[in-house]
């Protein structure tokens, strides 16, 4: 498909009215105009004449660059359209108020062409679009307004003719300066990505578009500058801000043969970095492309919404028409009088409030969390956040580090316990021999280690080795092959108790002492479970491969609900689609090994940090390494729901007040374009303060 940028598109209602329209065209099924970004999907071999004549039919058109050729570009063109249409309604108004004054001191034709004059500045481009839409036999809101100004003018009607186009005029202006600002939260977002970098090449330096760079390439980042790509650091140290990234505002510090990634900047000195990925398939350029896709992703609300919005105006049409000549025919109402209010119904049929309930909120919702580091893959995935109530935990990398370390020690051989462990497991690159390392490497534990004779990997026990002519081990409690103390015996079931994962150190006689291991707790985990609570959630529960120990450990050390151990990855996805039957769940994991329970939740949130794998796997990526901002996208996410329901209600209310006024017959033309500018300036205000709530916590 090729991509378009379009200008004037101001109107759900229109913008979903012309995508059916070009759908009908010869190549043109498929065909997308997407409200929420301003843009146009063109299937290939559409005639691009026909389409703009689509789109001009409704004050829309692609935007094209000096040479005529239809390409997106940065200006922006709704500053000026919306410009253009404030002078219109000033000039408007002052003529409005200017008929008012003299109609009251002469009684004349005068009056009547200052009318038709401020009618026709504020509302002309309505007046042709409606007539041009007549033609075609198109019922929208422009077709509706121009009945009723005509209507209303050809029954004497030119004080509430005019206010009314007036009023529709300025309503158009709010419902477009309201998307506009739903818009910009999204494009600043988007221009976070580098546009330049500093190529060095052949120990010389220019300037280079992005796009140009390959792997292998060295650039240059001064201080100040944003990463170009995703890199590893060649030389130079700095402190650099991942914000575009993570949503993390601390800066994290680099040096050589640390990953950096595209769109982050350079805080202080100087880097070079080798670029590891062309910028097109960088984790910026991912995340960037992805929230411009989530934007355009139809929640069921709104595909409701546009389904009753297409039976809405017809509908609005018959109750205008019975409304002409139900009371006239069967209860001698005036005809004049009925014909008024039928006009005036006539108005009530717009549906723009009303498409517009949802799309401001949820483009304001994704960008929000996107800044935050949280990407929300779809309105659809934002408005499921929002009704989740049991939330699934993987427990190692999510709730735990994901490395182990050594939280207890029992020595009963000081002398020998740690030169011979640490002799043993100082080449291993086993996860356990590291932290069994580290450990041994603190403080007063640090050893004058021996090199051992021989060193045997005993499979599923551990490690034996001859060190100064006498045989040790290192493993677990199949590698002890000597009696042991009750001592011993007693110290080794406590620390099973407690869920830790052995390391026992023994020579051919003794036993030299104990290692206990676990993986480490996230520090902010019980933290990050009560935020969950706080925001709406039942249940959280633990889903491990683990052993019931140390699973129940971790489970009250954070505060879960419930906790479910030894699992495969086939009993987890069990055990998620069991937890679906009760409820709403989503599934947070490192996007790789729970790929599969990811696809099973209602939802499946990731981990990763920029890993490809994270992106890729789950509806929602959380950038950072860690869970602290799933408790405020939570939140986001109920609030957006929470508005798009207000919205509905506020935007059907005052219609159905308005309707109601035509039962005593009160309803008048002024009375209906006010309810529909009403709903609009409700439903786009209290949209907008998604991004207001934004403003106060910065």
């Amino acid at each position: 498909m090729d991509e378009y940028k379009l200008q004037g598109l101001t109107c759900g209602n229109c913008a979903r009215e012309m995508e059916e329209e070009i759908n009908k065209l010869e190549h043109g099924e498929g065909s997308r105009i997407l409200y929420n970004s301003s843009k146009m999907m063109l299937t290939e071999g559409v005639d691009l004449n026909k389409v703009e004549k689509i789109l001009s039919s409704d004050g829309a058109a692609i935007l094209k660059d000096k040479e005529g050729d239809h390409e997106p570009h940065d200006h922006d063109h709704s500053h000026t359209n919306s410009s253009t249409m404030k002078i219109l309604l000033g000039i408007s108004t002052i003529i409005f108020l200017s008929a008012i004054y003299v109609d009251s001191q002469l009684d004349n034709i005068v009056p009547v062409l200052l009318y038709l004059t401020s009618a026709a500045t504020s509302g002309y481009s309505t007046f042709l679009k409606g007539v041009k839409n007549l033609f075609k036999f198109k019922f929208n809101i422009d077709t509706l307004m121009t009945i009723a100004l005509v209507g209303a003018f050809s029954i004497g009607e030119w004080k509430e003719g005019t206010l009314v186009a007036i009023l529709f005029g300025l309503n158009e202006l709010l419902e477009g300066m309201g998307m506009e600002k739903a818009r910009k939260s999204m494009e600043e977002l988007l221009k976070v990505a580098p546009k330049e970098a500093i190529l060095v090449e052949g120990g010389k330096e220019r300037v280079v578009p992005i796009s140009s760079l390959k792997i292998e390439d060295i650039v240059l980042v001064k201080s100040g500058q944003k990463i170009p790509s995703d890199g590893m650091v060649q030389s130079g140290k700095s402190s650099v801000n991942e914000a575009a990234i993570t949503g993390e505002a601390m800066p994290v510090e680099k040096g050589p043969g640390e990953k950096v990634f595209g769109g982050s900047i350079n805080n202080e000195g100087v880097l070079k970095v080798k670029i590891s990925k062309e910028y097109k398939d960088s984790s910026l350029a991912k995340i960037l492309h992805l929230v411009e896709e989530a934007q355009e992703t139809k929640t069921p609300t709104e595909q409701f919404i546009n389904k009753f919005a297409r039976y809405y105006t017809p509908l609005i049409m018959v109750v205008s028409a019975l409304v002409m000549l139900v009371p006239p025919l069967l209860f001698n109402g005036d005809w004049g009088s009925w014909f008024y209010q039928g006009l005036a119904v006539l108005i009530v049929g717009c549906p723009c409030a009303l498409i517009l309930s949802s799309p401001i909120a949820i483009v304001s919702g994704i960008a929000r969390n996107a800044k935050n580091g949280i990407l929300v893959k779809g309105g659809v995935f934002l408005e499921q956040l929002g009704k989740i109530d049991t939330i699934a935990f993987d427990k190692t990398g999510t709730l735990t580090k994901g490395h182990p370390y050594v939280e207890e020690i029992a020595v009963y051989n000081e002398e020998d316990f740690f030169r011979i462990a640490g002799s043993i497991e100082k080449t291993s690159s086993h996860p356990i021999a590291k932290a069994v390392m580290k450990k041994i490497n603190e403080g007063s534990h640090n050893q004058a280690y021996s090199e051992p004779q021989e060193i045997n990997t005993i499979s599923g026990q551990g490690v034996s080795a001859v060190i100064d002519g006498k045989t040790y081990k290192v493993g677990n409690e199949k590698s002890l092959d000597i009696t042991i103390s009750i001592e011993v015996n007693q110290r080794i079931q406590s620390l099973k108790d407690k869920g830790y994962t052995l390391v026992i150190v023994s020579s051919d006689t003794e036993v030299l002492g104990l290692f206990g291991i676990t993986d480490e707790i996230r520090e902010e985990s019980k933290e990050i479970i009560g935020g969950l609570y706080k925001a709406g959630i039942k249940n959280a529960v633990m889903l491990t491969g683990d052993h019931d120990k140390t699973a129940e450990k971790v489970a009250k050390q954070v505060g879960l609900t419930n906790y479910y151990a030894g699992l495969l990855p086939d009993e987890k996805v069990s055990k998620v689609k069991e937890l679906t039957n009760q409820g709403k769940v989503a599934m947070v994991g490192d996007g790789i090994n729970d790929a599969p329970a990811l696809a099973t939740a209602d939802l499946g949130i990731a981990m990763g940090k920029g890993t490809d794998s994270a992106i890729e796997t789950a509806d929602i990526v959380l950038m950072q390494d860690h869970l602290g901002k799933l408790p405020s996208a939570i939140k986001i996410a109920k609030r957006v729901n929470k508005i798009i329901k207000i919205n509905i209600s506020l935007a059907l209310g005052l219609k159905l007040i308005a309707l109601l006024l035509t039962i005593p017959g009160l309803l008048t033309l002024w009375i209906a374009i006010l309810s529909d500018m009403g709903a609009t300036i409700l439903v786009t205000l209290v949209s907008l303060t998604v991004m207001l709530g934004e403003r106060q916590k910065q």
